[in-house]
Formats: structure tokens, C-alpha cells, sequence
């Protein structure tokens, strides 16, 4: 159905699609999948685009039909009719040209101005695939592929020199590419990236950017190198996130091996004493706890006879003076996990936090235990009581922990032993979890863990001298005092007995300005971490088409 225009109409029309201003409108119909509106423009002079000189000399005229905004949910088509026009100046090498209208059209384009700038802000937001629906349900129809296309054909955003730079990587493809990431700290926009990690890529792109005074980054290597080559007039700052991780990861080992220490794992060589003739033998009970060396059947758990294994082999061919990497091809292991093995003091290290990994059951296993003790052995039952003490994990999970106490044929067993190689009055605690305690500020501690911090810290004066240091590490940190304190926290830690803080130690006399720098300057990578998890993001709502230039687009124009 088409209806012709009278003024009145065309007015009307025009109050609804403001774009339209400057037509002559025509008629306005139903197409069967849309709207269509035919008009025509009134230009009747335009300059050429080649030369300038203004021509009323019309070539021809033909018909345009881009798409535009939709109107009730519904696609409108434009059937608009243009003239062209030739050049009057015979050197010009322009000879025909055709007007655009102003905030309508463009050249190329088979979408109005308004409509193009719509489907840009939809693939920006959400890409392919939902971008299209999303469209549809405007009015607009278009592929997902169009969307990708239209991200790919805007211009990247124009920054002027930038004076405090922050510098990341983010994986483009988590353990085998990554991705650098640059913004500027002082207005937190994303400026730039680059296809890679190397140093030479982000040296390249100092030299092409002069002018930045400060450089926020990490602790790898590749980019203070290549601050150091490009900008060596630029000030390193160490982000102290990533010094406060560092750190929590050497109390850790030093954790492991104070446990190892306090809970000597049992060894084939331990002596077993030999019952009395004349005594019954007795009822065997549990050997140790789900999470202890041995399983309920009370045989060595297949983790702890793996790492023995592993531990032997990797120390005997140290001895021989094999390096990790060679280790590692020859056992068939990653090279992390070598050098995990290789720089192990002792195998009870390493088995401490194997056997050590958190469980939801662990809070209240002392009240399943007791209620076992008392004579309640149904799992459903034992279920439906800890579920009123906070409980709301499966059933599946109460009756697994539950196995240990069941022999192999049926008879349930009375009583639940405590493992045997516990110090006495030495709690068995978890690394990671007396790793956070000591990381965490002693107001902030609930009062068990702070208790159990404490008997721990007195059991142990090596550990206790550990939480010492990070205490005046953190106090270093918050207070930005590490031109005036830093060097003195090193000294006294290289003085004292702690060979796993002394890695630490050793890392930042490797970078120590740029340490200093980030304990001292209110700079930090805390924005630039925060957009990472932004990209990540964006990179998942385009469903595996995040190739690298697609991916930069997305993130540097959203």
C-alpha cells in the first residue's frame, strides 16, 4: 500500500525522522517486511569535490535505497532519488559526482548515518552473534558478520602524549599468546595494544611515543628492559599488588616448610613397635584423616607415593648435574614442576601441601566425628543435623567423607584416630590457610584464626620472626615510606634465618628503584588490572572470533 504525501503529511514525517529535513518527501508505504519512504533531493547546484567550482550541470539521476531507523520495531527503507552531477572544468580529474545529504548519507554506505552509528554502539556492546539479534528486535537487520565488519572499519581513538603509562599483558590465548596492554594512568583510558609481550615490540613503541615520564608495569623482566633501552629517562614503577603477591607467595613456602618441620610426615623407616605376645591383637582403626598421607584402607595415598617418587628421581639426577630443563624432558614433567621438586628442602615440603588442600566439610568434621563417637552412622541423619548448623552442600559429599569409617566388610568402626605424625599441642593447619593469616592485618582476623595464628607463631620462632617481616613490609606499603625504610627491611631479612624470604629479597635488590618507586609514588596498576578483566570479558561475548585486530578494536573503542 502506498499513500502519497500531501504538505501537512510530509511535515508530520519529518517530525518523526528529523534525518529527512531538506527532502522532497513523497510517499510513504508498506513494503510487506517494512516501511518504505520515496523522496527525492532539491539540490539544484553542488560544488565538485575534485576542484570546488560549483556546477548546476546535471549528469543523470538515480535512486539510492539505504536502510534507516526502524519505527514501531519495524525496518524503513529510503527509495531516494539523486542527482549527479558533471565537472564544468576540463583539467578536473573528478568528471561526475553526486551530493550527499547532510546527517543521511555517506559515500559507500548502504545504512543512513544515524542507522551505521546505531549498529556500532550494538557491536561494540555485544559483538557478533547478539549484536544481530539485538538489531533485529530494533529494526534492523544484519549479520553478525556485518557487525564484525562495521568494529573493524572505525578509526582507533587519537590520544595525545602521555606522561604516566601503564603497561600489562593480557593472554589472548591463556598459555601459549599473549597480548601487551597500555593506558594512560592519569585518565584511565586503554591507548594501545600490542601483539605480543617481547621487549623489542613495546621499546619500538616508547621510541615512536616520546615524552612518558613514568612507567607503571609489573614485575617481568622484558618490560623494564625495554624502559630501560627506550626511555631511560622514565621513572619504573613496581606495582605494589604485585609486590604484596610475591611476597605472600615466599611466606608460603616458608609456611610449608615450618609445617614440614612441626609435622614430620611418617617415613617406611619409622619404627613400629611389635605387640606383646600375650596381648589380643587390637581392632584396627582409621589411620589418618581423609587429608593425611594414608587413605582409609590405610595405605600410602597414590599423590604421596607419586611425589616421593618424583622427589627421588629429580634429586638423583641433580646430583649428577643435570639441569631442570634436561630433568624435565627426561621425566616427562612441566619445567615448574622440576624446579618445584629440585628446590624442595625436604620431601615433608612438598607432601605438607599436597595433603594440605582445603575442604567445604573441613568445619564440621568435629561434629561429624563426634556424632560417629556417639553412635549416629547414618549418612542421611548426619546430613540433616550439620544442614542446621549451616551446612548446604549434597548429601553425596557427607557420605564420601563417611567411607573411612566402614572396613571392607560392612562393620562400621567405633572410634576415629588422630594422626600419629602430629607434634604434640602443634596444630595441623593448612599452608594456605596460615599463609592468609599472616598476610592479613592482625584487626582483621576473626578471633579462632587469630588464636590459632598465635599457637602457631609461638610453636614456631622461625615463622614468628616471617610474620614479623611482612608486618613491617605492610607498614612500609600503606604508608608510601620505602625511600626511607626499604633498605633497612632488606638488610635486617638478608641478616635473619629465613632462606625462602631471601628469593624475595634477592628479586627486589634485582629492581630496587622501581620498588622504591612503587613504595614511595601514589601510582599503582590497579586500573589498568581492573580494564584486563573488561577485555576478558569482551573477548568471551565474541564466541572464539577474538583474532588479535578484532580484539583491539573492541577494547580500545569501548
Amino acid at each position: 500500500m502506498l499513500h502519497v504525501l500531501a504538505g501537512g503529511e510530509a511535515d508530520l514525517l519529518v517530525l518523526l525522522f528529523p534525518q529527512l529535513a531538506g527532502l522532497v518527501l513523497e510517499s510513504v508505504g508498506d513494503c510487506g517486511d517494512g516501511v518504505r519512504i520515496t523522496a527525492r533531493t532539491g539540490t539544484a547546484s553542488l560544488a565538485c569535490r575534485g576542484c570546488g567550482t560549483v556546477t548546476a550541470r546535471v549528469h543523470e539521476r538515480y535512486w539510492r535505497c539505504p536502510a534507516d531507523l526502524g519505527c514501531g520495531g519495524r525496518p524503513v527503507r529510503l527509495d531516494l532519488e539523486v542527482r549527479r552531477f558533471r565537472c564544468a572544468v576540463p583539467g578536473c580529474p573528478v568528471k561526475t559526482f553526486a551530493g550527499q545529504v547532510p546527517g543521511l548519507t555517506a559515500w559507500y554506505q548502504r545504512q543512513s548515518v544515524q542507522l551505521r552509528g546505531l549498529l556500532e554502539k550494538v557491536a561494540l556492546a555485544l559483538a557478533g552473534r547478539a549484536g544481530s539479534r539485538l538489531a533485529a528486535a530494533l529494526g534492523a537487520d544484519v549479520s553478525r558478520l556485518t557487525l564484525i565488519r562495521l568494529i573493524r572499519a572505525l578509526p582507533d581513538p587519537v590520544h595525545g602524549p602521555v606522561t604516566v603509562l601503564g603497561v600489562d599483558d593480557i593472554a589472548k590465548r591463556k598459555g601459549h599468546s599473549y597480548a601487551t596492554v597500555l593506558m594512560d594512568m592519569d585518565t584511565h583510558e586503554l591507548i594501545d595494544m600490542l601483539p605480543d609481550r617481547e621487549a623489542g615490540t613495546f621499546a619500538d613503541w616508547l621510541r615512536a611515543h616520546p615524552g612518558t615520564e613514568v612507567i607503571c608495569r609489573d614485575r617481568g623482566g622484558p618490560y623494564a628492559a625495554a624502559a630501560r633501552e627506550a626511555a631511560p629517562a622514565a621513572v619504573q614503577v613496581a606495582d605494589r599488588f604485585h609486590l604484596w603477591q610475591n611476597l605472600a607467595g615466599a611466606v608460603e613456602k616458608t609456611v610449608v616448610a615450618v609445617l614440614a618441620e612441626l609435622n614430620p610426615p611418617p617415613g617406611p623407616q619409622d619404627p613400629q613397635p611389635s605387640p606383646e605376645p600375650a596381648a589380643p591383637a587390637p581392632v584396627p582403626g582409621p589411620p589418618a584423616e581423609p587429608d593425611g598421607f594414608r587413605d582409609a584402607s590405610g595405605r600410602p595415598r597414590r599423590v604421596v607415593a607419586r611425589h616421593r617418587e618424583r622427589y627421588a628421581q629429580v634429586q638423583a639426577l641433580r646430583a649428577q648435574g643435570c639441569t631442570i630443563t634436561e630433568i624435565a624432558a627426561r621425566l616427562q614433567l612441566s619445567p615448574r614442576t622440576t624446579a618445584r621438586f629440585a628446590r624442595a628442602g625436604s620431601i615433608g615440603e612438598l607432601l605438607v601441601k599436597a595433603t594440605s588442600r582445603a575442604s567445604i566439610l573441613d568445619q564440621f568434621k568435629p561434629c561429624l566425628g563426634q556424632r560417629w563417637n556417639d553412635g549416629i552412622h547414618a549418612a542421611a541423619v548426619l546430613h540433616q543435623e550439620i544442614r542446621g548448623q549451616g551446612w548446604t552442600g549434597s548429601l553425596l559429599t557427607v557420605e564420601r567423607y563417611l567411607r573411612q569409617f566402614r572396613t571392607a566388610d560392612g562393620r562400621d568402626r567405633a572410634a576415629r584416630a588422630q594422626p600419629q605424625h602430629t607434634a604434640p599441642d602443634t596444630p595441623r593447619s593448612r599452608p594456605r590457610q596460615v599463609t592468609r593469616q599472616i598476610m592479613t592485618r592482625p584487626d582483621h582476623l576473626d578471633p579462632a584464626g587469630a588464636a590459632d595464628l598465635a599457637s602457631l607463631l609461638q610453636a614456631s620462632p622461625r615463622l614468628a620472626a616471617a610474620a614479623a617481616h611482612v608486618r613491617s613490609f605492610a607498614a612500609i606499603m600503606t604508608s608510601r615510606q620505602g625511600l626511607l625504610y626499604l633498605e633497612d627491611w632488606l638488610t635486617q631479612l638478608e641478616t635473619d634465618d629465613q632462606p625462602q624470604l631471601h628469593s624475595f629479597a634477592r628479586g627486589i635488590r634485582r629492581d630496587q628503584d622501581a620498588v622504591t618507586a612503587g613504595l614511595a609514588l601514589p601510582y599503582s596498576s590497579g586500573p589498568l588490572e581492573g580494564r584486563n578483566c573488561k577485555t576478558k570479558h569482551i573477548k568471551r561475548l565474541m564466541y572464539g572470533r577474538a583474532n588479535f585486530d578484532l580484539l583491539r578494536k573492541m577494547a580500545l573503542l569501548n
